[in-house]
C-alpha cells in the first residue's frame, strides 16, 4: 500500500490552552488526512518551533478511539452502556431537558459549561450567546488565570508588557515560576537565541528541577507558595547596595520610600528561612539583576496557583520596577498581552442580551454547585441541566469526588459536546461528536505574545461530527430564539465582523491572506514609559486589592473571594496557603507534564508513552524517613480523599514537597480517582481562583 505523500501546506493556529498561540504548517496529505505539523519559520514568536505534542497531532485527529456518533446513555450514569442514535434526535433530547429544566424551575437551572479545550474565539465562545439569548445561569470563569491576571493589574493597571520577543534583546532571562520547555516552548526558543548570540545568562525560579530548570544559569528552588519572600529580598538588596533606579521610582512608581522603609526587614537571611533557599544564592540572584539592565522577567502561571497567588504575581513584578529595568529594550516584565488585540466579541457571545440580574456559578466550585450547596448556587434553583463544550470538569477540576458525585445525580441532565470519552464523558447522558481545530473556521489571538491568528478549516471533518458552533446554533434554533442578533451567521461572518469592527478593513479575507496580524504596541506604550494604566501613571506597590479594576473581577452577586482583609498593603509573603501541620507533612503540586495539556493529549499513545504513568516525586531524605523505595505504591490524602499511586524517589523535588506531573484521565490511577480528588476549591484572594498547586497532604506506603 503506498503511503500517503504531501500535497500541499496549510496554514493554522494551534488551539489549545497554552499562551503561545503558535502559528502552524501543516501538511495536507493526498488521502485528505494531515501529516507533519511545524512551527512557521516566518512568524517571528513562533520562529519555526511547536512542542512535540501539536508536532504529532496526526496520531490525535486520526485517533482510532475518537468520538464519531452521537451516544445515549441506556444504563446507570457512569455503567459505560450507550446506544447511537441520529443527530437531530441528540439535539431535539437536548432541547427538551432544557426546555424541562426551564419550565420546572427558571432559566437559571441550565448551566452552559465551557472553557478553554480551544481558544479560538468563535467555538470556545459563541456557546455565551445561546446563554444569554435563553437567561441560563452565567458562569465565573475563575479556574485558570485569575491570580496571576489580578496581581499582574493590581501593579500596571492593563494586561500587557513588554514584546516577549525582547527576551532574545536581553542579558538576563528571568522564568519565573513556569516550566516553559513543557508549556511554553517558544520563550525557550527566544532565550536561548539571547544566550547564544548575547551571552545571557538564564535563571530559573521554580519549586522543582523541571526541565526548564535544567537549562538553567542559576536555578532558584524554593518552598511553594513563598514566591514573594523571594522578591521581597531582591528588593531589600536594591535598595541596601544602592542598585534601586531612584530617578525611575520618583517618575513611575507610587510610594518608594514606604516600600523601602516596609522592605528594611525583609533581608536575604529572613528570605531564607522561608523560600528555603540559601542567602548566598538570593544575593547571587541580586547581585546578578543590580549589574544587568537588561534583565526580562518572564512570569508565569504556575507560581500564582497557591491561596497567596495573587500578592506573589504582584511583588514578582514589582522587581524590575524597583531596578528600573522598564527602561530598557530586553528588560521589563512580560506575563500576558490579552489587553492589546482589540477584538470585539460581543456579537459572537450575544452581549447585547445579557441580563445582569441573571446569577454567576463558579466554575472551579462545580462540585459544590452540583451537589446542592447554597451558597454556590447563589440562592437560586438546582441546576438540572448542563451543556459541556471545551472543558472536562470530572478530571480537571478540584475537589473531583464532589464533582463527580454532582455529575452522577439522577436529576441532572449533562450532554457532553466531545473528541474523545473522557472522564465527564462517561458521566454524561448525552455524548455528541465534535470536530477538531483544523476541521472548522476560527480565529485566535495569543495572550504570550502579540498576533491574532487565523485558523481556516484546512480537511474536511468525519462526516458524523459537528462544530460547537452548529451545536450551538441548532439549539438556538428549537430553543426560539435563533433570530437574535448574531444567530444564523456562519463562523467567517462572524469573524469578518469582529475584524471589520477593530479596524481590519480587510476582513477575513485579508487575514487569510496575511495569515497574522502583529498587535505589539510600541516600545514606549509596551514599556510604560508613558506611564502605568492608572490614572495617575504610577507603578503601584500598595494595590487596592478590593477597591480597584480586575481583568476577571466577579460579579457584584458573587463580591470580593477569599480571606481578601489579610491581603499586605505592600509586597510582601503572605501565610495564606495550606502550610504543612503534624498530620499532613508534605506540599504537593499537580504540575504539568510535558507531553499533556490539561486532559488533552492523555488519550494519545505517542504522549501516553513518553510520560509513562501516573507517578509521585518524593525527595530521597522523605523516602528514607518513610521506608520507602522507588516504585513503591503510596497513598496520599487529606480531607478532601485520598488517592493512590507509584513513587519516583528523585532529589528533583526539595525535602517535604511531593510533586505529581500532569493530568492522567481518572482511570489511569489504580483506584480510577485522579490527582484532583486532593485540590481544594475554595476560592483565593482577592478574586477567586483555583489553588491547584497548594495541597497539604499526609503520604502512607
Amino acid at each position: 500500500m503506498n503511503k500517503p505523500l504531501p500535497i500541499a501546506i496549510g496554514h493554522s493556529a494551534c488551539p489549545h490552552d497554552c499562551p503561545s498561540t503558535c502559528a502552524l504548517d501543516v501538511e495536507i496529505l493526498d488521502n485528505g488526512e494531515i501529516g507533519r505539523l511545524r512551527g512557521a519559520e516566518d512568524n517571528d514568536y513562533t520562529a519555526g518551533v511547536i512542542c512535540a505534542k501539536v508536532a504529532r497531532y496526526a496520531e490525535r485527529i486520526h485517533h482510532a478511539k475518537r468520538l464519531l456518533k452521537p451516544l445515549q446513555r441506556i444504563g446507570e450514569k457512569g455503567a459505560g452502556e450507550w446506544r447511537e442514535i441520529e443527530w437531530d434526535d441528540a439535539l431535539d433530547l437536548i432541547a427538551e431537558k432544557f426546555l424541562a429544566a426551564e419550565i420546572a424551575h427558571g432559566s437559571e437551572a441550565v448551566w452552559p459549561y465551557q472553557y478553554a479545550g480551544t481558544m479560538g474565539l468563535v467555538q470556545r465562545d459563541g456557546i455565551h450567546r445561546l446563554r444569554h439569548a435563553k437567561r441560563y445561569s452565567g458562569q465565573f470563569d475563575s479556574i485558570c488565570t485569575n491570580m496571576a491576571w489580578t496581581g499582574w493589574f493590581a501593579g500596571a493597571g492593563a494586561m500587557r508588557g513588554a514584546d516577549p520577543r525582547e527576551i532574545a534583546k536581553s542579558d538576563c532571562v528571568v522564568i519565573w515560576g513556569t516550566n516553559a520547555v513543557a508549556t511554553q516552548v517558544n520563550v525557550m526558543t527566544h532565550a536561548a537565541k539571547a544566550r547564544k548570540e548575547r551571552g545571557a545568562k538564564i535563571v530559573v525560579v521554580d519549586i522543582y528541577d523541571n526541565a526548564t530548570m535544567k537549562q538553567a544559569d542559576l536555578a532558584l528552588k524554593l518552598r511553594p507558595g513563598t514566591d514573594a519572600a523571594l522578591a521581597c529580598a531582591l528588593m531589600h538588596v536594591a535598595f541596601r547596595d544602592g542598585k534601586a533606579d531612584r530617578d525611575y521610582l520618583a517618575r513611575y512608581t507610587d510610594d518608594p520610600a514606604g516600600l523601602e522603609a516596609h522592605l528594611a526587614s525583609r533581608t536575604p537571611e529572613w528570605a531564607a528561612s522561608i523560600t528555603g533557599l540559601p542567602a548566598e544564592e538570593i544575593e547571587a540572584f541580586a547581585a546578578l539583576i543590580g549589574r544587568t539592565p537588561k534583565t526580562f522577567f518572564r512570569l508565569g502561571y504556575g507560581f500564582t496557583r497557591q491561596r497567596n497567588g495573587a500578592v506573589a504575581m504582584h511583588a514578582a513584578m514589582s522587581v524590575p520596577a524597583v531596578y528600573g529595568n522598564w527602561r530598557h529594550e530586553g528588560g521589563g516584565a512580560f506575563h500576558s498581552n490579552s489587553d492589546i488585540f482589540g477584538l470585539d466579541k460581543s456579537e459572537i457571545m450575544g452581549s447585547a442580551y445579557r441580563d445582569p440580574s441573571v446569577r454567576h456559578l463558579d466554575q472551579s466550585r462545580i462540585g459544590a454547585v452540583l451537589t446542592g450547596d447554597r451558597e454556590a448556587l447563589s440562592g437560586g434553583p438546582p441546576v438540572t441541566a448542563m451543556l459541556i463544550q471545551n472543558t472536562n470538569p470530572a478530571n480537571v477540576c478540584p475537589e473531583q469526588r464532589l464533582v463527580n458525585r454532582g455529575l452522577m445525580r439522577d436529576d441532572l441532565f449533562v450532554a457532553v459536546h466531545e473528541q474523545f470519552m473522557t472522564d465527564t464523558a462517561k458521566l454524561a447522558d448525552l455524548v455528541i461528536p465534535a470536530t477538531m481545530f483544523l476541521e472548522h473556521d476560527d480565529i485566535y489571538r495569543g495572550g504570550g505574545q502579540n498576533h491574532i491568528v487565523l485558523g481556516p478549516k484546512l480537511v474536511d471533518p468525519p462526516a458524523t461530527v459537528r462544530t460547537n458552533h452548529f451545536v450551538v446554533e441548532e439549539l438556538a434554533r428549537r430553543l426560539g430564539v435563533s433570530r437574535h442578533a448574531g444567530f444564523g451567521l456562519t463562523e467567517r461572518q462572524l469573524i469578518d465582523n469582529m475584524l471589520k469592527a477593530g479596524g481590519h478593513v480587510g476582513g477575513y479575507d485579508a487575514l487569510k491572506a496575511g495569515r497574522w496580524i502583529d498587535k505589539q504596541p510600541d516600545f514606549e506604550t509596551a514599556h510604560f514609559l508613558s506611564g502605568f494604566a492608572w490614572p495617575d501613571g504610577k507603578f503601584r506597590f500598595k494595590p487596592d486589592w478590593t477597591g480597584s479594576m480586575a481583568p476577571n473581577r466577579p460579579p457584584e452577586s458573587l463580591g470580593p473571594q477569599g480571606p481578601h482583609a489579610a491581603l499586605p498593603v505592600f509586597p510582601d509573603h503572605v501565610e495564606l496557603i495550606e502550610t504543612a501541620d503534624a498530620a499532613h507533612p508534605y506540599r504537593l503540586a499537580t504540575s504539568p507534564a510535558r507531553q499533556f495539556l490539561n486532559s488533552t493529549f492523555a488519550e494519545t499513545g505517542g504522549s501516553r508513552q513518553r510520560e509513562g504513568g501516573p507517578a509521585l516525586m518524593i525527595h530521597p531524605e522523605d523516602a528514607v524517613r518513610e521506608g520507602l523505595q522507588d516504585g513503591a505504591v503510596v497513598s496520599i490524602g487529606n480531607p478532601r480523599g485520598e488517592v493512590r499511586l507509584t513513587l519516583k524517589v528523585t532529589d528533583t523535588v526539595k525535602p517535604g514537597v511531593l510533586v505529581h506531573e500532569g493530568l492522567w484521565a481518572n482511570g489511569d490511577f489504580l483506584d480510577g480517582e485522579g490527582i484532583n480528588v486532593l485540590t481544594g476549591a475554595d476560592p483565593v484572594a482577592p478574586f477567586g481562583g483555583a489553588a491547584f498547586h497548594d495541597n497539604r497532604v499526609w503520604l502512607r506506603a
